[in-house]
């Protein structure tokens, strides 16, 4: 038996399916029914643990359900994976690649595996290599790629074989907005070629570029459809509060508190407002946002709809911030520079990752450094809190130089790493312990500070849980709690909230907000464009160089054209980098 010919019946079927790991555990997926069509790009949505990972890894044969059926091209991947092997392409979450490994030599492995040999192996390398621009780097280890590169390397050779369904799980984590751009124009020109593609995300404007949906939560397709779709329940209940008098911070609390308001973020100089029930808005007297402050209705979002779905975002009152004192600097520093690089450049042989780059960050700022994979951001933002030594220039904080007096510095900053830095085999409270201890907490202030950390970021059921089996929101919050439980007054956050869903991503700017309301000073790096519009300035690096320094609005502004007078921040980012290698 043979794969059914595309058009015929839906590509994927999916009937009244169950999977549970251990008998008396929780269901990861919970009688989910729902049918892909052929040569269209299906978006599994959802948060941390809501089934996606589940249902792809079961697609493609690598989990065999509780119960239930899963048909792929009319065929049962477990009774008949001999057939579909060759019809299923599939990109892990996690990077699957071989980083000790060149970009050729993992072509080649990946070949092998998939048994793609003589003429047709020197046809689709050459074809994969121009489809992904990876022909200049076949020689370079994955490893020394960027996260972009990464993730183009990772569809190459899931598609080695010309598999007519490919599953993609969450390959835009991590990933720059040009290259997340790239990879979407790639993977529709595949579904536009007649290939079924499955992409799973957290990302909720990435799923608007699907052409169908499946909203997932605990389990369960809680919703689906083509976006627009999905998105005619918002009609009506999204606004943007313009012309505020006083901090968007302080009126965005104000409004979380407002029974009519179910949701809301910073955007630009604006606060983006969701109600529960449309023609049903907040009292703006009581919003505090000033006389000239007026609402005006936006179109909805799919994120917005997902939200609702969900019963509303978390709030804006940051548990977090109620433990935290407010800063008092001292009187010998400059409250316009608690950050600050002067002339900062740091080389690695005859390479400046960063060049001769300046700014200053004033206390109680939250500050976006944004970039590229492999601009020169990350080198930054580490030698600005002390991880790198920089070859020529200063990095201070709180008028310290890190690269003279590292120790003093690091006692009054708090850090959160790009990639989960905790410990993996501890237990979520032997890692409170240990980096307690680590910032010099000790006896009965150990255990307050510990204590008010599990209960500002709910850990109380997870304490003597392996760090390494939580999922990714659990994971973050812990790494946030053992940052700051020293009560820093400056905070790192380098890409705090990747890969994490909408509501968890909320709460997090819930807790900055907050910090930042206290006087904390903050610096952070995210890809996530709508993120950045959070910040109060953004600084942008491409090429190692500072090519844009301002607030959002003055980001978006200079590139604002009569054609196109209202750009997102993404096309700000993409347009000031083109324009930069202009």
């Amino acid at each position: 038996m043979t794969p059914g010919p595309a058009g015929k019946g839906p590509a994927i079927e999916v009937s009244d399916l169950v999977k549970r790991f251990h008998a008396d555990g929780p269901t990861a997926l919970d009688h989910v029914m729902t049918a892909m069509a052929h040569g269209r790009i299906t978006g599994l949505v959802g948060p941390d643990g809501a089934g996606k990972t589940t249902l792809l890894r079961t697609l493609a044969g690598l989990l065999r359900p509780t119960s239930g059926s899963v048909r792929i091209l009319g065929l049962d991947p477990f009774t008949q994976g001999d057939l579909l092997r060759d019809q299923i392409g599939y990109m892990p979450q996690k990077f699957g690649l071989y980083e000790d490994l060149t970009v050729l030599e993992n072509l080649t492995l990946y070949a092998d595996l998939r048994n793609v040999t003589g003429a047709e192996r020197q046809r689709s390398f050459e074809k994969m290599l121009a489809f992904t621009n990876l022909e200049p780097f076949t020689g370079r280890f994955a490893a020394k790629l960027s996260g972009g590169m990464k993730q183009k390397l990772g569809l190459a050779c899931s598609l080695l074989g010309t598999p007519r369904v490919l599953l993609l799980d969450e390959p835009g984590v991590g990933v720059d907005p040009i290259s997340r751009r790239e990879l979407w124009r790639m993977v529709r020109e595949l579904a536009q070629g007649g290939m079924t593609v499955v992409w799973s995300t957290a990302y909720l404007d990435e799923a608007e570029l699907c052409d169908d949906v499946r909203l997932m939560n605990q389990g369960q397709v809680m919703a689906s459809g083509p976006p627009q779709t999905l998105l005619g329940q918002m009609r009506g209940r999204c606004f943007h509060l313009v012309n505020i008098a006083g901090h968007r911070r302080d009126v965005l609390q104000r409004a979380l508190r407002a029974p009519e308001v179910m949701d809301g973020v910073i955007q630009g100089a604006n606060v983006r407002l969701v109600l529960r029930e449309a023609g049903q808005r907040p009292d703006l007297a009581q919003l505090e946002a000033g006389p000239g402050a007026a609402m005006v209705e936006v179109a909805p979002h799919l994120e917005d709809a997902f939200i609702s779905l969900l019963g509303g975002g978390p709030g804006g009152d940051s548990a977090l911030a109620e433990f935290m004192p407010q800063v008092e600097l001292d009187p010998r520093i400059d409250p316009r520079a608690v950050i600050e690089a002067r002339q900062l450049t740091k080389r690695f042989g005859e390479f400046a990752a960063t060049d001769d780059v300046s700014f200053k960050v004033a206390k109680g700022e939250v500050f976006g450094l944004l970039g590229p994979n492999g601009a020169g951001k990350s080198t930054t933002f580490k030698m600005e809190c002390g991880l790198l030594k920089p070859s020529e220039g200063q990095a201070l904080v709180m008028g310290i130089d890190l690269k003279s007096s590292p120790s003093e510095a690091r006692q009054r900053l708090g850090y959160m790493a790009q990639k989960f830095s905790l410990y993996a085999q501890l237990t979520v409270r032997k890692n409170l312990v240990f980096f307690s201890g680590v910032y010099g907490l000790e006896g009965e202030l150990q255990q307050v500070k510990i204590q008010e950390m599990v209960e500002a970021f709910a850990l109380a059921p997870f304490m003597d849980t392996l760090t390494g089996e939580l999922p990714l929101g659990f994971k973050q919050r812990l790494a946030l709690a053992c940052a700051v439980m020293h009560e820093p007054q400056v905070i790192f956050l380098d890409e705090p909230t990747s890969g994490v869903d909408p509501v968890t991503r909320r709460e997090f700017w819930t807790h900055i907000n907050g910090l930042a309301q206290k006087g904390v000073t903050v610096m952070v790096t995210t890809h996530f464009m709508d993120e950045a519009e959070y910040c109060d300035r953004i600084g942008l690096v491409y090429r190692g160089k500072l090519i844009a320094l301002g607030t959002p609005d003055e980001l978006k502004q200079g590139v604002a054209t009569p054609e196109h007078p209202n750009p997102t921040m993404e096309d700000a980012f993409i347009e000031l980098v083109t324009e930069a290698d202009r």
